[in-house]
């Protein structure tokens, strides 16, 4: 089975304009990206809507392709690259430009979810760890059924359980929250971006809803793995310390 790895970098994020070239130790954040992501995979190509981030992923010798500006969503984008470049490969992967500190595990382990030839979308969840965690409608969530199939992502607290305090709910329940994280089969994606927006993804504002609504079987795969995702600039920042501390980590071990 081929993979090939395909990355999402808009210029213009509302939050952080210019968030892929911005620096984080020393380079640019999709330059990190990209090398995680290639790390672990053969291929891969950020997919823009700009000049400016094309210029610099092939100056640092990655591999780019240009896309249009009015995308919906990322999906969209990762859609019209892969019909450019005329992949032949089986399952696209799709990994955030903002998400530098992706790691091998994550990647590997959403590769493994099509080992199951009844996949179409995997995506990856974490144990969350508090129920402050849980509450925030910034983190969704994903509840599966018990092979692993997702039933539900939301930004409300699921499941509800019942006669229990709600601060004792962790110890009852492992709460999933939904990384960004996903892979398609070539023909999946090629279906799930002509679909019209769900009642559920609109109601939500998440786009996986209207997968799920319309019948498609997301596989959820697991890890133990924290990621440090950028939106805005003090994320920039936590994300500066957080890769101190892993260096400072790494050479100590060494």
């Amino acid at each position: 089975m081929k993979f090939i790895g395909i990355i999402p970098a808009r210029y213009a994020s509302t939050r952080f304009p210019g968030k892929p070239l911005a620096l984080l130790g020393g380079k640019a954040v999709i330059q990190r990206v990209y090398e995680q992501v290639t790390d672990v995979l053969g291929e891969a190509w950020v997919a823009t809507d700009d000049e400016r981030i094309l210029q610099a992923v092939e100056a640092f010798g990655g591999r780019a392709v240009m896309t249009r500006s009015d995308h919906r969503s990322g999906t969209d984008r990762i859609e019209e690259a892969a019909e450019k470049l005329g992949t032949e490969a089986d399952v696209i992967i799709n990994v955030q430009g903002d998400e530098p500190f992706i790691q091998r595990s994550q990647i590997e382990t959403l590769m493994h979810l099509f080992d199951d030839p009844q996949t179409q979308i995997g995506t990856i969840g974490k144990p969350f760890e508090t129920m402050e965690q849980v509450a925030n409608p910034n983190s969704p969530k994903i509840v599966t059924d018990l092979r692993g199939y997702a039933l539900y992502f939301s930004r409300s607290i699921i499941p509800f359980v019942r006669g229990k305090e709600q601060a004792e709910w962790a110890a009852s329940f492992t709460f999933l929250k939904h990384l960004g994280l996903y892979a398609y089969r070539r023909e999946v994606l090629r279906q799930v971006t002509q679909l019209p927006q769900s009642p559920l993804e609109l109601a939500e504002s998440l786009e996986q809803l209207r997968w799920l609504q319309n019948g498609y079987r997301i596989k959820v795969g697991l890890t133990d793995v924290e990621t440090v995702g950028i939106d805005t600039p003090d994320d920039l920042r936590r994300a500066e310390a957080f890769l101190q501390e892993e260096t400072k980590k790494a050479s100590e071990n060494i």
